[in-house]
């Protein structure tokens, strides 16, 4: 247990102050959970967590098999629609509309993978982006509107009281906090898994891969699966903050998004993504709030210095950099032992 916590001590101190912050911001405040700062800092806290489990599904295909994909907002934006119109239609209840998501994402995920994955790079991210923006289309059109809502959006989707955002934001974000530990957890064992390894190999060198005996294509279908499936799960709970579902969701910018929220992060170091995403909302805000307008201007300068200064990513750059810190001091020891 004492090693567990020595080398997981950053990790555990982090998540202690994410289960602390709503308290401590009432407490420095003055106001209590569900009113003022506290209220507002959980919600901006909620939809951080959303995009931290989006944009680690992303990074699956991207950072730890090395797929680009531009369609990835279609398996979000499934997550939100199937979501939303089990239970407000269908009048499903929460748990069973959650697993209809799942298998939903992971026939769609098999669908788009087999059909896809059968060809490389820029092509690949033409197909997939094809794929999503098909969906984009659908969604907003005039002949589902009775369905999607079209243009306007799905909006009023009932959920629980007992987690109805709007009534107990500090349990919603518990739930939001809780899921997005969860769905790391649940990447790590992915990636740490023989199958992972082999998911390194690929994203290496797909040629040796294949020359050695994997099936790569096998290994690549399933990727694409498993980061469909967190990416709809990341939607569903999307739908159950917003409690609506629009186009939005399925479009493009939302793919660039987590695409920009991997490579600020650290592309393919699971914790990575999840703080891009961090940054991303974060740093937004607060610029919107400073610069109005053209705060996205402000953070496309951001973004470039952050390609040229930190091109691994914060957390890939952070290990790089201590490996040669480390590097360094070994040199630095052995030379003072020869003396």
């Amino acid at each position: 247990m004492a090693q567990f916590i020595r080398k997981n001590l950053a990790y555990l101190l982090f998540l202690t102050a994410l289960i602390i912050l709503p308290f401590v911001l009432s407490l420095l405040t003055g106001d209590p959970l569900n009113k003022g700062i506290p209220l507002f800092g959980q919600g901006l806290m909620v939809q951080l967590f959303i995009l931290a489990v989006f944009a680690l599904s992303y990074d699956i295909l991207m950072g730890h098999i090395g797929i680009l994909s531009f369609g990835h907002a279609l398996f979000f934006g499934t997550g939100v629609y199937t979501l939303g119109i089990l239970v407000k239609y269908g009048h499903w209840s929460l748990p069973a509309a959650i697993l209809a998501v799942i298998v939903i994402a992971a026939l769609e995920s098999l669908v788009i993978g087999v059909l896809s994955l059968r060809v490389h790079g820029v092509y690949f991210a033409m197909v997939t982006l094809a794929f999503a923006t098909v969906a984009f289309i659908l969604v907003g059109a005039t002949d589902f509107k009775q369905w999607t809502g079209a243009e306007d959006g799905l909006h009023g989707i009932p959920v629980p009281d007992a987690i109805n955002p709007a009534l107990h934001r500090t349990e919603f974000y518990f739930l939001a906090l809780g899921f997005a530990v969860a769905m790391y957890l649940l990447v790590k064992l992915f990636v740490d898994s023989p199958s992972g390894r082999v998911w390194a190999a690929i994203r290496e060198n797909e040629a040796r891969a294949t020359s050695i005996g994997y099936n790569t294509l096998v290994y690549k279908v399933q990727a694409t699966i498993i980061a469909g499936v967190i990416g709809a799960l990341a939607g569903a709970l999307d739908a159950m903050w917003n409690l609506s579902a629009t186009p939005q969701t399925m479009d493009v910018g939302t793919t660039i998004n987590a695409l920009l929220m991997s490579i600020i992060g650290g592309s393919g170091t699971i914790i990575g993504p999840m703080l891009g995403a961090g940054v991303l909302q974060l740093l937004g805000y607060v610029l919107n709030a400073w610069l109005g307008s053209v705060w996205q201007l402000v953070f496309g300068l951001i973004y470039i210095l952050l390609v040229l200064f930190v091109p691994y990513g914060i957390v890939g750059t952070w290990r790089v950099k201590q490996l040669d810190w480390r590097a360094a001091w070994n040199k630095r020891f052995a030379k003072l032992s020869q003396k």
